[in-house]
Order: C-alpha cells, then sequence, then structure tokens
C-alpha cells in the first residue's frame, strides 16, 4: 500500500518560514501552514472524543433564555483568553449542552490562540489516574497529572457523577486547588446541585466536600443551563415536541419533581457513608485509596 501524499505549501515550500515586507524591510515569519499544522496537533492532543466531532461553537444551539446566556459567556470567556480571571462552571441537567459547549470553547480557544488544552471525563481521569497504581502499568501518577495541572485550559467533564471517596475528593481537590493557586482557567460541566444537605449525593458538598466546593466558588464562574434534552427531543425540537417531552419524559423537570428524593433507605446509607469512611472507598483491586495494601 502506498504511503499518502503530502502536498508542499505552495508558499513556504515545507520550510514553514516564508518572507513577508514590513516597512520596507524583508523580514522573515512563520508561514500559515506551520500555524495550521500547529493547532491541529493541539487538537490531536487535547483528547477530545470522536462523539464530540461536531461540538463546535458554531453548532451549539441557543434556543433557551439559560443557553443563550451561556453562549454569549462563552463567547467572552474566548474573546478574553487568556486574560481572564475566572474559568466556568456549567451545571443542569442532563443533555442541555454543556458538554457541547465545554468542548466547543476548548476547540475555538486553540484553534484562535494556539493553547494547549484537555478534555477529561471525570469518570475516566480517576481510573487513568488508580491504573498507574498497577505495577504492571509504566505510567506514573505524575505523568498523568502534570499535564491536566499545567494546561492553559481545561474542560473536566460531568464532575460529580463519579462515586465518591476520600480518596475521590483529595484527588479532585489536588486538581482544583493547583490549577486554583496557579490562576489556570478550568471548565467544569455538571449535574450536581448546590444544597447545603451534607448527605444528599446529588449536591456539591457530598460529593467534593466544603473546601473544594468553596475553591470552584471563587475559581469559576457558575452558569446555570435548562432547556429539554437534546438527545430526547433530538435538534431543532419545535415547541409541540419539547411540550409532549416535558409531559411524557421521565426525565422532565416536571415528572422528576414527582419523584425527586433519595428513599429513607437511600439517605440512611449516604449517611452511614458519611460516618463510616471506609464504607465509602471505592471497591477496585488497588485496595483502599489507591493503595496496593
Amino acid at each position: 500500500m502506498s504511503e499518502p501524499t503530502t502536498v508542499e505549501c505552495p508558499i513556504c515550500h515545507g520550510s514553514r518560514w516564508k518572507s513577508v515586507e514590513i516597512d520596507g524591510v524583508e523580514r522573515v515569519v512563520r508561514c500559515d501552514c506551520w500555524r495550521a499544522s500547529m493547532v491541529d496537533g493541539l487538537l490531536r492532543d487535547a483528547r477530545i472524543q470522536p462523539r464530540y466531532d461536531r461540538c463546535d461553537l458554531a453548532t451549539f444551539e441557543p434556543d433557551t433564555d439559560t443557553r443563550r446566556n451561556a453562549y454569549r459567556k462563552a463567547m467572552r470567556f474566548v474573546d478574553a483568553f487568556p486574560v481572564v480571571d475566572r474559568g466556568l462552571l456549567l451545571r443542569g441537567p442532563q443533555g442541555v449542552g454543556k458538554t457541547h459547549l465545554a468542548v466547543g470553547i476548548l476547540k475555538e480557544v486553540i484553534r484562535t490562540k494556539g493553547a494547549r488544552g484537555y478534555f477529561y471525563e471525570t469518570r475516566e481521569f480517576l481510573r487513568i489516574i488508580r491504573d498507574t497504581y498497577n505495577r504492571s502499568v509504566s505510567e506514573t501518577e505524575m505523568s498523568v497529572l502534570s499535564p491536566v495541572l499545567n494546561a492553559d485550559l481545561l474542560v473536566l467533564d460531568d464532575l460529580g457523577a463519579e462515586r465518591t471517596s476520600e480518596w475521590v475528593q483529595e484527588t479532585l481537590g489536588l486538581v482544583v486547588n493547583t490549577r486554583y493557586n496557579a490562576k489556570r482557567p478550568t471548565i467544569f460541566t455538571t449535574n450536581l446541585v448546590d444544597s447545603a444537605d451534607s448527605t444528599d449525593p446529588s449536591t456539591f458538598i457530598f460529593q467534593l466536600g466544603a473546601r473544594t466546593r468553596s475553591r470552584l466558588l471563587e475559581m469559576c464562574e457558575w452558569i446555570e443551563m435548562s432547556g429539554a434534552d437534546i438527545r430526547d427531543v433530538g435538534p431543532h425540537a419545535s415547541a409541540e415536541e419539547i411540550g409532549r417531552w416535558q409531559k411524557e419524559s421521565p426525565a422532565s423537570p416536571e415528572n422528576l419533581k414527582r419523584t425527586s428524593g433519595l428513599p429513607p433507605k437511600s439517605k440512611g446509607m449516604a449517611r452511614a457513608r458519611l460516618k463510616d469512611p471506609a464504607a465509602a472507598e471505592l471497591q477496585w483491586p488497588g485496595g483502599r485509596a489507591g493503595s496496593l495494601k
């Protein structure tokens, strides 16, 4: 099978440099093809999964007030980057476009600013960290953490979807605190709600702890997103289709209210987990808190 043919740039002929005249003086600057090649490499390295190939700011549908507000703030963030004081925390129910918007921001910052950024689904990120405790794995914990801690922009998707434990809280706390101290912007997406109920597994305080929640309040602008589940109603849904979804879908806010809250037994189990830290540990072969004991 023949090798694919590489098309040589007609301007620089593969050198990645071109001559330009500035104020009557001929100078050598980077060719446009170099920037395109660099951006392609940064996008490949960003770990954006193929299922999000079409997730761009241009394809985001701001069809509700909260989505329009989120979109405006996303565009403002991209325009200002890297001179931004805070990251973004996109929160709301499933299917309202949080991940789409976060990925779109990451792609646009890479394309227009040449930033080095990464996308991680939180559960996958924690799994990769855990895997480094296996002696047969060549990667070390710091080899995984270092790019995440030092990236120009990090997207941490679905925060709070993982089962919490002391180790989970410490690991996520390290990421949040390190990026907070270094003033590196981070974008989080989450379904968690901000409630004082420390026994409710759907809250920030239960899943992440008070310290990390406090850091998130300072380092990110919290943006609420709501609307119909796009995966359920499909793109470009009509008002009639959205109305039917609100009445019939088990995931609509109207129907969730009828089944909201944990049953008494579940709430009791949640409280027991808080009282007994050992019961909250993840059940995986590496042992407690990722040790090999």
